[in-house]
């Protein structure tokens, strides 16, 4: 999970829409700038170009007109996290990553020990109610409960797990002594990349490197 600005004004389809008495709120400019906001990545998961696709309902409407049309309450989320939190009220009340007032970056630490069928721990860094929320909504959505989410969560790992594991191949070579001064640069180039906000799992990469003093120093501008 991790920062996104939203564009404004909202598209201009939903108020068009949100005019009629059946309008939908999930239009062609609503989708469009979503995919476009949030990097066509799910805005809990981090998974980039997910095959199932939710325009979500941040705070659920529960048939407030204003609500279901507000662009701002308006997320681009794949099906496993939408199921996972939907009709739980506890999950109301989480960190908004539109918010940077909200840090969901620093607030939540994300790990994953790079081995076969390693389980998500995602740790709220603060003693405040939608922290501690958005952490337990995220270690369901990583690891799953029931039956079905538990082999949705592992497939959703297995994809973390392989983007870590060359992250970690690349932060490697990067140490290597072995390398010249222009080798260094073009690894150090393609690290960079994957801490982009466009990148798979960016919250991950980039706790690595917080969580180790030297990989901190030399990545700080970019973490």
């Amino acid at each position: 999970m991790i920062f996104h600005a939203k564009t404004q004004p909202p598209p201009a389809c939903l108020a068009a829409e949100k005019a009629k008495a059946n309008g939908n709120y999930n239009c062609h400019g609503v989708l469009r700038q979503l995919v476009n906001d949030f990097k066509n990545k799910c805005y809990l998961c981090e998974d980039k170009e997910p095959h199932t696709i939710n325009t979500e309902h941040f705070l659920p409407h529960r048939g407030d007109k204003n609500l279901k049309f507000d662009w701002n309450n308006l997320f681009y989320c794949c099906g496993h996290c939408n199921n996972t939190k939907l009709g739980k009220e506890k999950y109301d009340l989480i960190l908004n990553c539109t918010n940077e007032a909200d840090d969901v970056e620093i607030n939540l630490k994300y790990k994953i020990d790079p081995y076969p069928n390693a389980k998500v721990l995602i740790i709220s860094n603060i003693a405040d109610v939608k922290s501690t929320n958005t952490a337990d909504l995220l270690n369901e959505v990583y690891n799953g409960t029931t039956e079905n989410k538990k082999l949705e969560s592992a497939n959703l790992r297995s994809k973390l797990l392989k983007e870590i594991k060359e992250f970690q191949d690349l932060l490697f070579q990067f140490y290597d002594t072995n390398l010249i001064k222009e080798e260094k640069e073009v690894i150090k180039g393609r690290i960079i990349h994957q801490l982009r906000p466009t990148s798979n799992f960016t919250a991950f990469k980039k706790w690595i490197l917080r969580d180790n003093e030297v990989l901190a120093e030399d990545f700080a501008s970019y973490i």
